[in-house]
């Protein structure tokens, strides 16, 4: 497989480590970045654009980024924050009176970033054109009792996070997420990506889909845990509901999907759009930097922890990102990031100045910790043991 793009001397561990997941972990076409101190150091892509097809991948090549979009979205209601234009501990009723009903009146704003609100699931799922419809997807989150006491316990908000947050922003700013991204966010840094992706920017965008990890070689593969397992067998459970509160799922390959703006799910960004939007979050990128340090402090302290109501297993959130640990390891313990279902997976480390995006068109049934960014993290750290370009 030809790997295209530059290192800077110091991380050669992230090419070789790009270039092995071709080689033994099944990976069709992809694109890793890395900044370091606000300047790029990694920039490599290579591949198949579509995941069905020969095409090459190019340096602008862009693909569905899925919950890896929640991690850009939360920086929204955290820099409305720094700018005093919203408080997080006031009530999400206080900007939406509607949403009071049925108990909701003690949800917090840090509940919807911290995955607390209680409001994973909808009884009667969204088809996907309700789903792209603001005013249907408030209108139902606002008449859902919650599954639980608001602020009592956590679980993973994995579609309605996003209806929640642009409701709010709407609500606040008088526009969506998608456009306050585009504006406040992408345009000043930027960056190649995108809520709801403009139709002039659709040549650029590869088609994604499943794919099966390899056999692996002399060992049994690793199962999930029989409760996980169980799970998201179980039509009832909450697992179940919260990845389906969309149902039918929509087609990731469908212009009218890419073009809408689902803050929790539809992202399209390139790797070097959430490295460098990562990288802003930390420092200055070429003169811009969107969070100041207490934000960052912020965004990254333990809001929820332990066993979630949805994902089953042990999570950590901070404030709309999630914190290094066993279920989504990052750098190390002061990252902060979002991995998107599948694959995609994008994160900032203050402590080591690192910012880290990656992007493929091969979806695997990994939820948090995708075995190929994984490998490149550990590449990334082989890079600084060994004391990589700074």
């Amino acid at each position: 497989m030809d790997v295209h793009g530059t290192v800077a001397e110091g991380f050669e561990p992230v090419g070789e480590a790009f270039a092995r997941n071709f080689e033994a972990l099944g990976e069709r076409g992809a694109a890793v970045a890395v900044y370091r101190d606000g300047r790029r150091v990694v920039d490599l892509w290579g591949g198949a654009r579509d995941v069905d097809g020969t095409e090459p991948w190019r340096r602008d090549t862009a693909q569905v980024v899925r919950s890896a979009t929640k991690g850009v979205a939360a920086a929204v209601l955290l820099l409305l924050h720094q700018r005093g234009e919203l408080d997080l501990d006031a009530p999400v009723g206080r900007h939406w009176p509607e949403f009071k009903a049925h108990g909701k009146e003690r949800v917090l704003v840090r509940h919807v970033l911290n995955h607390r609100a209680g409001l994973p699931v909808l009884d009667r799922p969204l088809t996907p054109r309700e789903a792209a419809d603001p005013l249907r997807s408030a209108e139902a989150l606002a008449a859902q009792p919650p599954a639980w006491e608001p602020g009592t316990d956590h679980g993973y908000h994995a579609l309605t996070y996003g209806w929640l947050l642009d409701e709010l922003v709407r609500r606040v700013t008088g526009r969506g997420a998608g456009e306050w991204i585009a504006s406040e966010i992408a345009g000043p840094l930027g960056l190649d990506l995108w809520v709801g992706l403009p139709d002039a920017q659709a040549g650029r965008v590869g088609r994604v889909g499943p794919v099966d990890a390899p056999e692996p070689s002399g060992v049994l593969r690793a199962r999930p845990k029989r409760s996980v397992a169980d799970a998201y067998a179980d039509p009832a459970s909450l697992t179940r509901r919260a990845f389906a509160a969309i149902t039918p799922f929509p087609d990731q390959n469908d212009p009218a999907f890419r073009a809408a703006a689902l803050p929790a799910a539809n992202g399209i960004a390139t790797a070097d759009g959430l490295a460098r939007f990562y990288a802003s979050l930390t420092g200055p990128v070429d003169g811009v930097r969107l969070l100041e340090a207490a934000t960052v402090d912020l965004a990254r302290a333990e809001e929820s922890a332990g066993p979630d109501r949805v994902l089953v297993v042990g999570t950590r959130f901070g404030l709309g990102y999630m914190l290094h640990g066993g279920a989504s390891p990052f750098l190390g313990p002061g990252s902060f990031g979002h991995p998107g279902r599948g694959g995609s997976l994008g994160f900032a480390d203050p402590e080591t100045g690192i910012a880290f995006g990656y992007v493929t068109n091969g979806f695997r049934r990994t939820v948090t910790a995708d075995p190929r960014a994984q490998a490149l993290i550990r590449a990334v750290r082989q890079a600084l043991g060994r004391g990589g370009d700074r």
